[in-house]
């Protein structure tokens, strides 16, 4: 009974906001008039493509996501909260397995150098969506076959056994039992919404991968082009269903990977927001006249993972070994430069279940010798260690890192070779699973326990983010009860329960979570740090 009334509260609650945001709506023009401001965003690195259902990374998320598409369900600009987007609400059954989200009506899809719709987004572009990744006979799937990490991870495909096309402005999700984190899990970067006729007339042309390179979708701003490893221009979208979100008629990213570097151009006023600064050039930044450096606790964790499948990681006595080895303090010191906290378990203090009582191996160099003699091996052996090329939220220096850690298991016999590669191939070659041991990490997605233990450690996650390759059926029945338990004190015991065998076996050796810094010049206006790791647009302005 507790669970119908806030199921009729949710829905209550979106149809109130979907009835201002419409209400709003008519009292504008439909094509808005978007000041003549240009924004330029010193990013840290190039997307791998700009299709989000093929992608898990904050720099695709930020290029692609939050420019040119929307979802049924959004979070709030810097915030885990969920409020309607293209559903302007929806119902939930009493036995909690079917969603019908009643859509928005009026959205335009954009128009492009390459694309003029004839028809507004309706029923028929989510369920071309989500059949796209449910079914591999699909014929868009079948036409430019790829794999969608998130959606798989975390064992959506499975999970969401119809979608159904109700009316033209209804679609009925049904599955197969409860999933807690469901609605969340619908705001995600992999659930944009795609148009069918974009699809249709790509498919027609013979150029279905197109759309990884031609975005299209109904979101704020329109892409314009793209200089792999320069630029990205987008324009704000004219038509965009969202009254007064758009702001900006040109928005740059400036793809400059060294930190230093973007620091030094915000300060020309060359770009006006950049991405993750060097921990160095924090203070100096702090004191520029000319620029804001709001902060706030990271919703991130750093880690070194574990590939578990090759020997003689599969060894738990040897994962904690190594993992007793890293002086991970002095990491944090050199590397976060006051802007780090240690990690002492497999999710940040600031997500709901996080326990902070796991007995997780202490600093013991002496001890680590010991345990890998124990092991068979009292001469180490070797391993690749591979770095990451890029800043992330949750590591701003891979390289140095790797090399601390490099050192630190020299002193136990073991011999580390420090691999890398362009951020893209990295992420590839690690979800096949080349890589020893690996830096990586990640920033919270929806706000659920689940994002971080069943998308990092589940055995569905194997071949996606689980870059442990990890899969422990004890550990892995509790993710399947947590996803199937409703109410959050029931949901962190379970919680609590996989964390200590997480601690217990060890697949990863988490570093440590960052403070979130966010540069602007003073004069950019509304540009808020996003607790769940990528960078929004829509709603910032300009002085």
């Amino acid at each position: 009974m507790k669970q119908n009334r806030l199921l009729r509260a949710v829905r209550l609650s979106a149809i109130a906001a979907a009835t201002v945001t419409v209400s709003l709506a008519a009292t504008i023009s439909h094509a808005a008039d978007i000041p003549n401001k240009t924004l330029v965003y010193c990013s840290e690195g190039s997307p791998a493509g700009f299709d989000p259902a093929q992608y898990t990374t904050g720099t695709d998320f930020t290029a692609n996501t939050f420019t040119v598409y929307n979802r049924l369900v959004e979070f709030k600009r810097g915030s885990t909260q969920v409020e309607p987007a293209l559903a302007e609400s929806w119902d939930v059954s009493p036995d909690g397995k079917t969603y019908t989200f009643h859509l928005r009506h009026g959205v335009k899809f954009q128009t492009t150098d390459y694309f003029k719709p004839t028809r507004e987004f309706n029923a028929d572009d989510v369920v071309f969506t989500f059949e796209r990744m449910l079914d591999p006979n699909q014929p868009f799937r079948k036409a430019y076959p790829v794999s969608f990490p998130y959606f798989t991870d975390m064992g959506l495909d499975k999970l969401i056994t119809k979608v159904e096309k109700v009316d033209p402005y209804t679609v009925r999700f049904t599955l197969s039992q409860v999933n807690a984190p469901f609605i969340q899990n619908m705001a995600m970067e992999f659930a944009s919404i795609l148009s069918k006729e974009y699809a249709d007339q790509l498919m027609k042309e013979g150029k279905a991968s197109d759309i990884n390179q031609k975005p299209l979708g109904t979101g704020p701003f329109v892409f314009k082009s793209y200089t792999k490893d320069a630029t990205i221009r987008f324009t704000g979208n004219p038509d965009y269903w969202k009254p007064g979100a758009v702001k900006l008629k040109n928005l740059i990213f400036s793809i400059t990977t060294d930190a230093s570097v973007r620091a030094q151009k915000l300060k020309r006023n060359e770009c006006q927001v950049m991405s993750y600064p060097n921990p160095a050039d924090i203070a100096d930044l702090k004191k520029d006249a000319d620029i804001a450096m709001p902060s706030q606790a990271g919703f991130n964790l750093g880690y070194l993972s574990f590939n578990v499948s090759h020997k003689p990681l599969d060894n738990v006595e040897v994962r904690n070994a190594l993992d007793m080895a890293i002086n991970k303090k002095a990491i944090i010191d050199s590397v976060y430069q006051g802007a780090g906290q240690p990690a002492k378990a497999p999710m940040p203090p600031t997500q709901w279940s996080y326990d902070g009582n796991l007995n997780l191996p202490s600093y013991d160099p002496t001890k680590a010798k010991a345990l890998l003699t124990k092991a068979g091996f009292p001469n180490g052996f070797d391993i690749t260690l591979w770095a990451m090329p890029v800043q992330r939220p949750y590591n701003p220096n891979a390289k140095l890192m790797a090399e601390m850690i490099q050192s630190d298991w020299a002193k136990i016999g073991v011999k580390a070779k420090i691999v890398t590669y362009e951020w893209g191939e990295y992420i590839k070659r690690a979800h096949a699973g080349e890589d020893d041991s690996m830096l990586i990490g990640w920033s919270g997605d929806n706000g659920d326990p689940d994002n971080w233990l069943g998308t990092l450690l589940g055995c569905e996650a194997v071949n996606g983010n689980n870059f442990s390759k990890w899969c422990y059926k004890p550990f892995d029945d509790l993710i399947q009860k947590g996803r199937t338990t409703n109410g959050q004190d029931a949901r962190s015991k379970i919680y609590t329960q996989a964390q200590q065998i997480f601690a217990q076996q060890l697949p990863f050796s988490p570093i440590a979570h960052s403070t979130i810094y966010q540069p602007t010049t003073k004069n950019v206006v509304d540009m808020r740090i996003e607790p769940l790791g990528y960078a929004r647009f829509d709603g910032v302005s300009l002085k």
